[in-house]
């Protein structure tokens, strides 16, 4: 599709401009794309201007002197409630009125979906349309309540006289009064009338009417300063801020209309994660309720620190709380559950505690606490050092600067070295070069290994023990600590632990900036201490970083709009003047972004860039692996995340993934697979991530862009030998960087064109044959196997003598039932048909339908067994006994062959072995009822493979005997009799699935027999009668078919020796079947080392064979740009929960191989997303 692809189609685009409208002024619908009276509009124009009428009567009789400024407030605030309690009466009053009179109203197909058919200015129809109501009774009274406080507190707030005393200016009065009233006008009215559906969307659903609150709430954020700043005293900073926010109040609407404000929701997870992070020095949470919970826990620490009078207690307790509260909590507190469990439950608690201690066990406690040890005692000892020895206060903390800054280099070295690219720019030289296979890497990489430890080791030990020496030696804590220094210090003294290379860097700046700042006069260093320092410090990293990365993708939009062609609108060359023309401007969208912490909204991913709402850093509102589009793809993706979150493992903590921090963004690619990785929390040792799969089948959009990542790994990795030392990367600017490649233990994709093999006339010449044998061995396995639960041969016979008679009956019946189940004439209306009665007719007599069988009756089947060489005679009482269907075909034989009377095949005599070991082997006797001619019993006992049926039989062991002859296998080979059976069982299967042809089959029957799908046939319907024979008899043609394509690439079997072992590693090693099978996902599942399938492209004709083969490959990983991956999802969250633009085929979906468009929108979580593959959190320990 080109790029010039509506961004709205044609419907979406009305629902836009009617929706927009509805936003900015706060829910009156002005704009409804149908004829409605003029008193709709007249009706909603009151309503909108109501707030203003109360407020101005307040505000009236406030400026002639006839009532104090509260009490005008208090006035107008009662007014408002009173409407607003009023027009909710009157709601729930139409409500009840339209359910007793209207229920029977027919709604006409033909009229739009949300068009009303209004009667009055006053009527039913006319209040539901203007006031909606709420959806809860406890919000009818409560958002009543509080349009009266906005109103009365915003009365207060806009009084002439207050505004005048602020600004000195008449028109700035004026002005600020009128437009002020206008934005508490657009408050009330989504509070109380109707809510706007807002922009700035987080939530799908709003199940408890929170959106109704978000204008309001924001309103008394600048009411509240505006009170602080009247009952505050001598405060020159509150008024300046008053001054500001009251100018900015007019801008209210704009910004609601513009998305930048968040909801309620996301402003408060969202002010909980920065909190967390900057002020406690925490790190974002995967789920809600996590972070809710830490939060709490983490203020409650620095609270707490704040009220201990000692300096030394002081210093004790934020070292071992930060230490505690950055280990992984919820692991260790899940594994001691179950150990708890493992102590009062059942050996199986206690195995399942056994599984959880790799994850936290004795070792994990015991190496924890001794670091707890070490931490508290060096604090303590260096803290009591720099009380000491005031004489040289800086010196010791001076040394420990430089320790810092040396570690720093020596890691950020460390941790480039394990990446291809140095700095994402130029070719690392110590990286193994045109790594393919696993081997080859690992060897390669072996000294890159050593280097990972020795980083990780500095990382995890040497490197916090090294700041704890710097913060202990701090002169800010000899002193009476303040309010800065509980914040300050308890951040860092956490930080240390939580996130150790951003901690690290802070201090390394703050340490260089005291060397090289001498004056102490400098605010720098006389209004700070060294926590809050470091914690303005951690924030300017954070903000500039964020900034870097949002002018990265801001420029890859800008310039790619116009370079790739696909992309190329247009409005393109427009859009880029203006973007170059108010590059200030779109520098300072940036900035704002940035200081903000929210994602850069580039609109319909044009070049037309907003501020997004701030949100948390997983970007979306549920917890992380919640959803998923399931499909059949999704096995493989389960299959391999486990080896895969191994393997990231290795690779966070030697450093090749580069700077890993909460919000890190990694797509992993093996072939046709796709991984996402989001980087959900970090702390000490440890990493939470979630790892998404992208679907398989590639669209046209998906197949442009995983070629583009295709290409850029391989020029990183598999196209080295020809490149000169640090040359610089060619696909620098794109949002994909190439980090490292990781084994992992999957499955490898092979598919081939089996055109030469499938068709050739000469193997399937020998496919019957291979059957026969292949057929003949899995029989002999599936007795033997099944013999295993007899302990001699003894209870065999009595197992048989025991269940003859009754499956002498029930067989017999079975198998003639079958052949005539599918037939189109039913032959269970013959029963039915009297003398009496006409062919015609539709339903049976009475007589017939009031029989009941002998079952109902409770009476017991006789048994009649036969004596060899009698003749058979039934009774009266067996005939009664019989089925509908086997009298009739006793009576006309109606599509079977003729037999004799002495030879009915509903009859089995027993068979008698001369080898009492035969009934171990002998198969069921249902499975030899087949209605075979004589004549083709008598070919198959010359085709019967004799020698093969021997060799197969003396591979037996019959280790489960416990007493057995020594000729028991010779025989057992001697025995006609079990050698019968089995010539009869296979030409039953034979003339299930070929039928009694002896033609050679074609392709596309081999094809069908090989899928189950056969034509119906008489032997078909017989074979699919008897389930577990069928699937034997399925099972064993794949396997011949498998043994045909390994004959044809590999070469003819030499011996049956080397055909056993053919299937026994089938049996073992692989499953042969359909990709569609239940059993094929669960062969992935449990890993079985091969699985093959048959396939069948009907377009070109051909004939394909799929391998699955399970190993240990290089899957290659790519770290992205975080902040486009938000960009776009913040797009994609506007433009489908707001603008509701599900298009399959709009612009924002299309491939974009430059920003990875398609892929990203893919990645999102569900319903707006779709990858197939969402797992729970991954804790992965990194030590």
């Amino acid at each position: 599709m080109g790029p010039d692809v509506p961004l709205l189609n044609d419907y979406k685009q009305e629902f836009f401009l009617k929706r927009f409208p509805q936003t900015l002024l706060g829910g009156p619908r002005f704009k409804l794309g149908y004829c409605a009276p003029p008193y709709i509009y007249v009706n909603q124009i009151i309503l909108f201007l109501t707030p203003w009428l109360w407020g101005g009567v307040g505000t009236l009789l406030y400026q002639l002197g006839v009532m104090k400024d509260s009490c005008a407030a208090a006035l107008s605030g009662g007014l408002m409630f009173v409407t607003a309690l009023a027009l909710q009466m009157t709601n729930l009053y139409a409500k009840q009125k339209t359910v007793t009179v209207e229920r029977m109203q027919i709604q006409s197909t033909l009229t739009d979906e949300d068009e009303f058919e209004f009667s009055s200015c006053v009527g039913s129809e006319t209040v539901k349309f203007i006031i909606p109501g709420k959806k809860y009774i406890i919000n009818t009274v409560f958002h009543s309540l509080l349009a009266g406080v906005l109103c009365g507190l915003g009365t207060w707030y806009l009084l002439p006289n207050r505004i005048t005393l602020l600004y000195n200016n008449i028109g700035g009065t004026v002005v600020i009064f009128v437009f002020g009233w206008v934005t508490i006008c657009i408050g009330e009215y989504s509070l109380i009338i109707n809510t706007a559906t807002e922009t700035a969307t987080f939530q799908a659903l709003d199940t408890y009417e929170i959106t109704a609150l978000m204008r309001p709430f924001y309103i008394f954020v600048f009411i509240a300063v505006d009170l602080a700043h009247r009952f505050a005293v001598n405060a020159p900073i509150l008024e300046q801020t008053n001054q500001i926010l009251h100018i900015l109040f007019l801008f209210l609407p704009f910004l609601w209309a513009m998305g930048i404000l968040p909801p309620l929701d996301a402003l408060f997870l969202w002010g909980m994660e920065q909190l967390l992070e900057f002020g406690l020095g925490g790190s974002p949470m995967s789920s809600n309720t996590k972070l809710l919970v830490m939060f709490l826990i983490s203020a409650g620490t620095a609270i707490a620190s704040y009220f201990i009078p000692s300096p030394l207690g002081v210093i004790l307790f934020m070292t071992g709380f930060g230490f505690i509260l950055s280990l992984n909590l919820s692991e260790i507190g899940f594994a001691f559950k179950h150990t708890m469990i493992s102590h009062l439950a059942s050996s199986k608690a206690k195995n399942a505690h056994r599984g959880l201690s790799i994850q936290f066990g004795w070792r994990e406690f015991i190496f924890y606490v001794t670091v707890l040890a070490f931490a508290l005692t060096e604090a303590g000892l260096l803290h009591q050092f720099a009380g000491s020895s005031s004489s040289s206060q800086g010196r010791p903390q001076a040394i420990a600067s430089y320790i810092l800054i040396l570690l720093l280099v020596i890691m950020w070295i460390l941790r480039e070295i394990q990446r291809v690219y140095l700095f994402g720019v130029f070719r690392n030289p110590f990286y193994p070069k045109d790594v393919r296979t696993v081997a080859v890497f690992m060897e390669k990489q072996r000294r890159l290994m050593k280097v990972g430890v020795v980083r990780r080791i500095l990382l995890t030990l040497v490197s916090p023990f090294a700041m704890i020496a710097f913060l202990s030696l701090d002169h800010s804590l000899q002193n009476l600590h303040s309010v800065s220094v509980s914040i300050g210090f308890t951040r860092m003294f956490r930080m240390v632990w939580q996130n150790t290379e951003n901690a690290l860097l802070d201090m390394v700046v703050v340490s260089a900036a005291q060397m090289l700042v001498f004056n102490p006069d400098l605010w720098w260093n006389r209004s700070l201490d060294t926590g809050i320092k470091l914690l303005l410090v951690g924030l300017l990293r954070d903000r500039l970083l964020q900034f870097l990365s949002k002018l990265h993708f801001a420029i890859a939009i800008l310039l790619t709009s116009w370079t790739e062609k696909k992309q190329r609108r247009r409005s393109s060359a427009a859009l880029i003047a203006l973007n170059v023309a108010f590059f200030p401007v779109l520098l300072a969208l940036v900035a704002v972004s940035a200081l903000l912490s929210s994602p850069l909204l580039p609109l319909f991913t044009l070049p037309v860039f907003l501020v997004g709402f701030p949100r948390p850093l997983r970007s979306w509102p549920g917890p992380a692996g919640g959803t998923a589009c399931v499909c059949s793809d999704t096995v493989y993706y389960r299959q391999l995340v486990p080896g895969l979150a191994a393997a990231l493992q290795s690779a966070l903590a030697a450093g090749g993934l580069g700077l890993s921090l909460p919000g890190s963004h990694y797509l992993c690619r093996f072939q046709d697979r796709l991984m996402w990785i989001l980087v959900l929390e970090k702390g000490f040792t440890y990493c939470g991530v979630n790892i998404k799969g992208l679907e398989l089948q590639e669209t046209s959009c998906h197949a442009a862009e995983a070629h583009r990542v295709d290409e850029i790994f391989e020029m990183a990795f598999e196209h080295q030998e020809h490149t000169r030392i640090l040359s610089p990367n060619p696909h620098f600017g794109h949002i994909l960087t190439p980090c490292t490649v990781v084994p992992v233990r999957l499955y490898s994709d092979a598919r081939n064109v089996l055109s030469g093999i499938i068709d050739s006339h000469e193997n399937l010449k020998h496919l019957k044959d291979d059957f026969v044998k292949v057929l003949v061995w899995m029989l002999v396995q599936y007795c033997y196997k099944k013999s295993k639960t007899w302990e001699s041969p003894g209870s065999a016979n009595r197992n048989k003598q025991e269940s003859f008679p009754e499956n002498q009956h029930s067989g017999a019946v079975k198998g003639s039932r079958a052949l005539r189940e599918e037939d189109s004439f039913s032959v269970d209306t013959v029963e039915d048909w009297t003398d009496d009665s006409d062919i015609f007719d539709f339903e049976p007599s009475s007589r017939t339908r009031d029989r009941k069988d002998p079952g109902q009756l409770g009476l017991t089947p006789k048994v009649h067994l036969s004596i060899p060489g009698s003749i058979e005679t039934q009774s009266q009482d067996f005939l009664q006994e019989m089925s509908p269907e086997d009298k009739l075909n006793r009576a006309m034989m109606l599509g079977l062959p003729a037999v004799d009377k002495g030879k009915q095949p509903e009859v089995l005599s027993r068979v008698e072995f001369s080898c009492s070991y035969s009934e171990l082997l002998s198969i069921p006797e249902e499975w030899r009822t087949a209605p075979v001619p004589s004549s083709k019993v008598s070919e198959m006992r010359q085709r019967f493979p004799e020698e093969w049926y021997h060799f197969v039989l003396s591979q037996l062991d019959f280790f489960h005997l416990k007493e057995k002859p020594s000729s028991l296998l010779t025989d057992l080979m001697k025995d006609k009799a079990l050698k019968e059976l089995y010539i009869h069982g296979v030409l039953s299967c034979c003339f299930g699935l070929f039928g009694l042809d002896n033609a050679v089959p074609a392709p596309r029957h081999v094809f069908r027999a090989y899928t189950g799908g056969i034509p119906w046939s008489a032997g078909l319907d017989w074979l699919t009668g008897k389930p577990e024979l069928f699937q034997l008899a399925l099972k064993a043609f794949r396997y011949t078919f498998k043994l045909m394509l390994d004959k044809a690439s590999l070469g003819p079997v030499e011996n049956f020796k080397e055909l056993v072992n053919y299937l026994e590693g089938y049996e073992s090693d692989w499953y042969i079947g359909l990709v569609s099978d239940l059993e094929w996902q669960q062969a992935v599942l449990q890993e079985k080392p091969y699985l093959f399938s048959l396939g069948h492209d009907p377009s070109m004709g051909i004939y394909t064979g799929r391998v699955l083969t399970l190993q240990e490959l290089l899957v290659q990983v790519g770290k992205l740009n975080a902040e486009a991956v938000r960009g776009q999802w913040a797009n994609l969250s506007w433009e489908l929960l707001y603008a509701t633009n599900d298009d399959e085929e709009r612009y924002s979906i299309q491939a974009h191989p430059a920003l990875l468009r398609n892929l990203t929108v893919q990645a999102a979580d569900p319903p707006l997303g779709y990858p197939v593959y969402s797992s729970q959190l991954l804790q992965l320990p990194l030590f």
